[in-house]
């Protein structure tokens, strides 16, 4: 089969989205609850004390929304696939009622010409194989592998775009370092081992794929340019940068984990843990690579006064296990999530990203929350902010390609305002604002703002 990824020739525009963040339904049809339907069920874990069992009501019916991907004119959409809507217990018995519903999906945006992409692991993990131990544990990563070819299987047909785990930084470290996300367990040092079954996990789905007769396999990292803000941080610097992007790529480029990182995580050096051959099933295991970005990371020591009236000015390291001293330090203009908005970061991290693994890039999800609180006098929001922030990413991009990054394609985060994980409904991203009472979609004018760039400029 041929390369299913985008030529390059020119960038190719889509959007994306989140099973838990919007489908709802965590029971309809078979499915069993993951662990964010535990996680939300804990008081004091979601900051408006909300959850995803209703969501965008996305599920059972995928209509509405592609219908606003198709009005926005965009080439691809990615979507996440929800493993307990799928294998509900993690095991090897299959729900059909779960695939109809991706079916429909798949097959609804084929008809309106759109390419779809599959992410088989948006961090909702069935919660029967959290309490055998989840991501700790190497039977999460193999029954991963069985999960992923059960939807190749129903699929592989006409989804030709694989993104095996989104963000496995998030699922390792908040949700078993920090706990800020599920499962929320504080396991420490532990943690890491989430680390290395997430990236066996992904080696093992994409040979099970590549056996299967799929060609267009990848894997999506939270990549974040980490910047030392004074020189007392410079160590600790190093350390982020080895827990936030080089453990995942040395393994992914060299098949192995570099002395830097095995300093603040020596537990990836345990031949328990790291058992001969894993790392070369890791290695060369991606056909392309999904950037997310958001912002850089700014570290800078502890001792170094902070402005108490700054919310971001407690910002720690608490989802890095072992580095103790420093805190992050982001600088202004910033988003509704106190993300510094730094565009030239993201032209450096896309060269720099693309010079270290030679593999194509796609820009997985890129976007940025807002208050949303200027509205038209027709109803529409105004969201001039976004826009700017979208815009000014956007020619990063081209600044990136220009200097000979091979960025195929360029999704922006999200279609439509969600379940923002531990921060609920406060949070939003939407090209598309979600009324809670009713669930009406309603498009921003960053919608039609990204409608037109992709008129203007092709799809």
């Amino acid at each position: 089969m041929s390369n299913p990824l985008p030529d390059g020739s020119r960038l190719t525009f889509g959007t994306a989205t989140a099973s838990y963040q919007i489908e709802g339904g965590p029971l309809a049809d078979g499915r069993l609850p993951s662990i964010w339907d535990i996680f939300t069920g804990v008081p004091g874990k979601i900051d408006d004390d909300s959850d995803g069992s209703v969501a965008c009501a996305s599920y059972p019916d995928p209509g509405p929304d592609i219908d606003l991907v198709a009005g926005l004119g965009v080439g691809l959409y990615r979507f996440s696939v929800a493993w307990p809507r799928v294998v509900p217990e993690g095991g090897t018995e299959v729900n059909k009622l779960g695939l109809d519903y991706y079916e429909r999906l798949v097959d609804g945006l084929l008809e309106r010409d759109v390419t779809p992409m599959a992410t088989l692991y948006h961090w909702d993990l069935p919660q029967t194989l959290e309490d055998r131990g989840g991501w700790l544990v190497r039977e999460t990563a193999e029954r991963f592998a069985d999960y992923s070819l059960a939807v190749h299987d129903r699929l592989g047909d006409r989804v030709r775009l694989w993104a095996t785990l989104n963000e496995p930084w998030c699922s390792a470290y908040l949700g078993y370092a920090s706990g800020r996300h599920a499962p929320g367990r504080q396991v420490g040092a532990q943690a890491h081992r989430a680390t290395h079954h997430l990236l066996l996990g992904h080696g093992l789905a994409a040979a099970r794929l590549r056996e299967a007769g799929a060609d267009g396999v990848g894997i999506v990292l939270n990549l974040t340019p980490v910047i030392a803000e004074s020189e007392a941080a410079a160590e600790a610097t190093d350390g982020v940068d080895a827990l936030r992007n080089r453990v995942w790529l040395g393994p992914l480029v060299d098949g192995a984990y570099d002395a830097g990182t095995l300093r603040v995580a020596p537990v990836l050096a345990d031949p328990d843990l790291v058992r001969p051959g894993d790392l070369d099933l890791v290695r060369g295991s991606a056909d392309w690579l999904g950037v997310n970005y958001y912002t850089p990371s700014r570290v800078t020591d502890a001792t170094a006064a902070p402005d108490p009236a700054d919310p971001a000015a407690d910002a720690d390291l608490t989802a890095f296990p072992g580095l103790t001293g420093f805190r992050f330090a982001p600088r202004h203009p910033r988003t509704d999530m106190d993300w510094e908005v730094d565009p030239d970061s993201f032209t450096r991290l896309l060269v720099d990203t693309y010079d270290r693994t030679g593999l194509p890039l796609v820009v997985t999800e890129n976007g940025a929350a807002y208050a949303d609180a200027t509205v038209l006098p027709d109803g529409t929001v105004d969201d001039a902010d976004r826009i700017d922030y979208l815009a000014a990413h956007l020619a990063a991009i081209d600044s990136a390609r220009d200097a000979g990054a091979d960025v195929r394609a360029w999704l922006v985060w999200t279609l439509m305002d969600n379940f923002e994980w531990s921060h609920g409904y406060l949070k939003k991203f939407g090209l598309v604002s979600v009324d809670r009472a009713d669930l009406t979609r309603a498009p921003k004018r960053s919608y039609h703002w990204l409608a037109e760039v992709v008129r203007r400029r092709g799809r």
